[in-house]
């Protein structure tokens, strides 16, 4: 029981100069109803690092603040919702009310999503569609499983990184009956079960793939090719991912059609730059408490997410240089006013690392040496890979937990460098996202859902496909009412009227249909600016 005292009252006698009264009051606290307003307790330290959180319940986000009743596995205790379903695996179900309140809030910022619930949802284009996702599992990827849901899909998820579960969320969505198998610092043995857990389900055949990052793709091409045979499509919205599909393809194991998201521009010019550069100053603030200004940061890879970086960092008055190898990049980076440089260069002197690049290794053991005391290394990449994390498991480096998702890796003469989510995603890690920028893309991704699970046979082949840009538009048009209420002069701009019409015979059409690249697509929905 946790007392505290209030000192009501309390006077002073002229005469004895000593307190004659004072009142105390003792409050009673209720402990379960302060759960999600707990700290946990466990502040253990470990040797050597781990693709495990220190603790599954550290965080700096509302969303993910636990209790700390247990450090069992959910993989030990069986859990039910309120309606006795019980085909999940999640931190806590008792969070489902605090994880719904976000889900809402997220709903907020997400209109397309929620348009494409009201005009389509009468109609359930995703009918008999059985998808399997390996997403982040937030606040905002679940308004994009609940709206799969809404339109007739059958869902079954998992996540793509150990840190970015919200727990609560995760019981949100597990309450409303969506198969989630997910909690916030997995082990990697847990990682691959939950996987399995969304892919081996007794009577359950998925044909439909939702990947960010290629893991589920490669878990069901691994382990379960007959069922991989079996899927109409896969939807990839990661350049990691997207790069393990071109692998396939390029063997000729690529056995069904597949829509490359990362690479539309909704994707690319929104979520790759926008959310990053709103995104990054926060996960870093979060961790490790940083002033900007003065500091020499590195950021390597000049792509969108790297554009996104440097921008948020130089305006905070950061000392910015890019490393990039691709030509036309390091010269954009040159023309934003970014000095491109090597990383050995540069490496003795910057106060931050941080990778954008996609690839492995970009930052080694040998860069580490060179790195000055206090120097903060992070990855703003889909996959840890970027940082050569095995160099730094040697016995003359100890690892030293200093608060959630941040650990000072310290050398024989003192020298520490600070590595943060373990070399993971920071943004999604450490902190959270902007949901309007997320609405883009999860509106992009569940239109490529419904186009490859709708397209007549012969439509797609053995291939990997980009949406077409009036898809593009679609969804960008979609999201402009949110911030500018001229729809009138918008319709006159992007000339959804007259396309139409042209297209369709009728001003409100049901359905708006174009041909690209000798590909039919339909949208099975009424334009809401059109109609």
């Amino acid at each position: 029981m946790k007392k505290a005292y209030n000192l009501a009252k309390i006077t002073h006698d002229k005469d004895q100069e000593t307190v004659q009264s004072i009142c105390i009051k003792q409050i009673q606290f209720n402990e379960e109803k302060q759960e999600f307003n707990k700290r946990p307790n466990k502040t253990g330290h470990r040797s050597m690092p781990r693709s495990t959180s220190q603790s599954s319940t550290d965080s700096f986000s509302s969303v993910s603040n636990e209790s700390s009743e247990d450090e069992l596995s959910p993989q030990n205790k069986q859990q039910k919702n309120s309606s006795g379903f019980s085909d999940f695996c999640i931190k806590n179900i008792k969070q489902a009310d605090f994880g719904r309140k976000e889900i809402e809030i997220a709903q907020q910022e997400m209109p397309a999503l929620m348009i494409l619930r009201k005009k389509t949802g009468g109609e359930k284009p995703l009918a008999g569609a059985n998808v399997v996702g390996c997403t982040h599992i937030t606040a905002q990827t679940a308004v994009l499983i609940e709206t799969l849901a809404a339109l007739g899909a059958r869902c079954r998820w998992s996540a793509c990184n150990i840190f970015s579960t919200q727990n609560a969320v995760a019981a949100a969505l597990a309450e409303g009956g969506i198969s989630v198998f997910a909690w916030k610092g997995e082990s990697e043995d847990d990682f691959w079960w939950c996987i399995d857990q969304c892919v081996a389900a007794d009577g359950w055949q998925p044909n439909l793939i939702l990947d960010d990052g290629g893991d589920m793709t490669h878990w069901i091409y691994k382990k379960h090719p007959s069922s991989f045979k079996k899927l109409k499509g896969i939807v990839e919205e990661s350049v990691t991912g997207v790069y393990r599909l071109y692998q396939l393809s390029t063997k000729g194991k690529l056995c069904i059609p597949a829509m490359n998201v990362n690479d539309s521009v909704t994707k690319q010019k929104f979520d790759n730059l926008y959310c990053c550069k709103e995104s990054i100053v926060d996960g870093l603030k979060r961790t490790t408490d940083v002033m900007f200004g003065g500091k020499q940061v590195v950021v390597c890879g000049y792509g969108e997410v790297g554009k996104g970086s440097c921008a948020a960092l130089k305006a905070l008055g950061a000392v910015v240089y890019v490393t990039e190898v691709d030509p036309i990049c390091a010269l954009q980076a040159c023309m934003d006013g970014f000095r491109v440089i090597t990383l050995t260069e540069i490496i003795r002197q910057v106060d931050m690392v941080i990778t954008c690049t996609g690839n492995r290794n970009i930052v080694g053991r040998e860069h580490f040496d060179k790195m000055k005391s206090g120097c903060i290394v992070c990855n703003m990449g889909h996959s840890n890979t970027e940082i050569d994390l095995a160099s730094l498991q040697t016995t003359e480096l100890k690892w030293q937990r200093v608060r959630p998702h941040v650990d000072h890796i310290i050398w024989p003469d003192g020298k520490r460098v600070i590595l943060l989510a373990e070399g993971r995603l920071l943004n999604l890690s450490c902190s959270t996202v902007p949901s309007f920028v997320l609405s883009i893309t999860a509106t992009t991704q569940a239109l490529a859902l419904i186009e490859l699970y709708n397209a007549p046979d012969g439509r797609y082949k053995q291939d990997i496909y980009l949406l077409p840009k009036k898809m593009d538009e679609y969804v960008a048009s979609l999201h402009l009412p949110k911030t500018w209420t001229l729809q009138t002069k918008l319709l006159q701009v992007l000339n959804f009227s007259d396309s139409c019409s042209s297209l369709n015979g009728a001003t409100a059409p049901s359905a708006v249909e174009w041909t690209e690249d000798n590909i039919s697509f339909t949208l099975s929905l009424s334009c809401s600016l059109c109609s």
